[in-house]
């Protein structure tokens, strides 16, 4: 078992986390069982998912939950650019959030590829 919480893309994605349920917290209330919901359960899914593959007991599990991280920090990048586009967000918080989320992205690839080639060796 990895403690998941030395990762720097895990430390990166809980601050997201934090990030968004303040910007959602200023959505219309009409948006609480829908894009609200939507937007935290996906920022929530992309560190849960860094700490749940780290507490599996072999490495292809670990790619496998990594995986499934970056599937939602995809997600998270379209539900950000929908919340601009309905002018729930502004452009300045977009550009920081998308900014942050493609970090994240690319970080998630790149654990990926170095644990790949700890599986592969």
């Amino acid at each position: 078992m990895i403690d998941y919480r030395k990762y720097l893309v895990w430390q990166k994605s809980h601050q997201l986390v934090l990030d968004m349920y303040r910007v959602t917290a200023t959505f219309p209330k009409s948006e609480q069982f829908n894009l609200i919901s939507q937007i935290n359960r996906a920022c929530l899914s992309i560190p849960t998912n860094i700490a749940e593959g780290c507490g599996r007991e072999t490495q292809k599990e670990l790619i496998r939950f990594l995986y499934i991280s970056s599937g939602f920090a995809h997600e998270l990048e379209y539900l950000l650019l929908v919340s601009k586009d309905l002018n729930f967000i502004n452009g300045d918080t977009y550009i920081k959030l998308n900014s942050e989320v493609n970090e994240i992205k690319k970080m998630l690839a790149s654990l990926i590829r170095k644990v790949a080639q700890t599986v592969n060796r």
